[in-house]
């Protein structure tokens, strides 16, 4: 990958967008499965209900099926807390994760690697007029926005999109094993009635 264009527009899009399908880590084979929304689900009113949303997990390797459901705490559900390079959901290490520049860059899907990818590369990045705190983009840690980074911060996406392409339990990166590295341990809550 070399640099994207020369201009980025951020239209604030949270991380949670990004877990419609992620890639991880098989608890039983150690290749390549995948956490989906449950099928059958309807389409949820709001993207935040995504962390609550129930998940599967599959691997076509060797046919391990998993289910997950927000916990129930009270009168509301516990979500997911998004980051870091375990899934979300099942706490299973990302598939796409890679060593870059001492730290570890990780992606939940191909779309996401896209998403960084086209922010990383581009030489002007403009900010839409969303909450920056909840955007994906503003709470990037400073390392991968760094311009003199851009070029190893490129490498490691490239990585990451060639790791994509594979599923076979040798095919993992040596740095897709579990460290229980959340990267913030209060969870979101559901009330009836909204998220807050």
């Amino acid at each position: 990958m070399t640099s994207g264009p020369a201009r980025h527009h951020d239209a604030g899009r949270w991380l949670v967008q990004f877990t419609g399908r992620i890639s991880v880590v098989c608890p039983r084979c150690g290749g390549r499965a995948v956490v989906v929304s449950r099928p059958g689900l309807p389409d949820p009113r709001y993207f935040s209900e995504l962390m609550f949303q129930p998940r599967r997990l599959t691997c076509a390797g060797c046919g391990v099926v998993a289910e997950w459901t927000a916990d129930v705490k009270g009168v509301g559900l516990v979500g997911a807390v998004m980051g870091g390079t375990e899934d979300p959901f099942f706490r299973r290490p990302l598939w796409l994760q890679t060593r870059c520049l001492g730290r570890v860059l990780w992606a939940y899907n191909e779309e996401h690697v896209d998403e960084l990818a086209a922010y990383v590369g581009a030489r002007l990045r403009e900010r839409g007029s969303y909450r920056p705190t909840m955007a994906m983009f503003a709470r990037l840690p400073v390392w991968m926005k760094r311009a003199g980074n851009r070029a190893g911060v490129l490498a490691g996406l490239a990585t990451l999109r060639s790791l994509a392409e594979r599923s076979a339990p040798g095919d993992r990166s040596d740095a897709a094993h579990e460290r229980g590295d959340r990267s913030r341990q209060r969870p979101s809550m559901y009330f009836r009635g909204g998220p807050y």
